[in-house]
């Protein structure tokens, strides 16, 4: 999925750079839930940001950019998107590597020394849980826009040979409308004035990407399958070792997205707060 961490790193940054309002942030995280709220995951943590910590009631998404311009008034988000096997850009072992990479994202304030992850915690209310990160680690790898458009496109293109391989339209007819819809089904992110434009199209073509990975993890758990003797019952799931070929096959993919939104985030960072205020 798109992930709220992406717009609130771009958002955040550009807020510390002057190039946002406060609101601005706010309203940009509307489309992925009706409520927002942070809470700090223990007392030190909370005595750091002064942001509630636990056995308190949760704040709101103003104090914790208070807490950001307290601790550094200007400063950079590092968006993280960690998958088992692929920990780039997390600060080492630890509690906000741990629910970063259980939650799959996560935004690092390198210079406030804090982190958050979001989480459902309820219908329409998304947690923002902060966590004290006094060694980021290491800068990590720049990947040029340019590579990670270029990688994502191959992607592009050999997912849908791969798909077209393993079967996943062989008896969905309707896969191409099944993603298009989930497309339009998603949030809309909202960008600040003076986002780069291939930073725009790079999460454009990651949207889409993760579309098709989305369609073929749904063939996975079931559907329309071949009689014997294939060794596919007609309604039954893929067997075992076809759907760890298909995992498998997909891994490649799966990481471009990631690498490709790591990106284009991190080069809206960079313009934005680049921009004089």
């Amino acid at each position: 999925m798109p992930r709220a961490s992406a717009t609130l790193a771009v958002w955040a940054s550009a807020w510390l750079a002057g190039a946002a309002a406060p609101d601005d942030v706010l309203d940009s995280l509307a489309p992925w839930s009706q409520a927002h709220d942070v809470l700090a995951t223990d007392a030190d943590t909370a005595e750091w940001t002064g942001v509630p910590g636990p056995g308190s009631a949760p704040t709101s998404i103003t104090m914790l950019l208070a807490a950001l311009r307290r601790i550094t008034p200007r400063g950079q988000a590092r968006l993280v998107l960690p998958a088992p096997g692929d920990v780039r850009g997390l600060p080492g072992p630890g509690p906000f590597s741990r629910e970063a990479t259980a939650a799959g994202e996560g935004i690092l304030f390198p210079e406030a020394g804090f982190g958050v992850v979001p989480s459902d915690i309820a219908d329409g209310v998304v947690r923002w849980t902060v966590y004290r990160v006094p060694d980021p680690g290491p800068v990590p790898e720049y990947v040029a826009l340019n590579q990670a458009e270029a990688d994502l496109r191959e992607q592009v293109r050999t997912s849908a040979s791969v798909l077209t391989d393993l079967g996943v339209a062989r008896h969905r007819p309707g896969v191409r409308e099944e993603i298009a819809a989930a497309l339009r089904s998603r949030p809309r992110s909202l960008w600040p004035a003076g986002m780069p434009p291939r930073a725009l199209r790079v999460l454009q073509q990651a949207d889409e990407v993760d579309a098709i990975l989305a369609a073929a993890a749904g063939d996975e758990l079931g559907g329309w399958q071949e009689a014997e003797p294939t060794g596919r019952g007609e309604y039954g799931a893929l067997s075992a070792s076809a759907a760890d070929a298909r995992s498998e096959a997909l891994r490649p993919i799966e990481t471009a997205v990631r690498v490709a939104r790591r990106a284009a985030v991190a080069e809206a960072v960079r313009i934005l707060v680049s921009v004089p205020t």
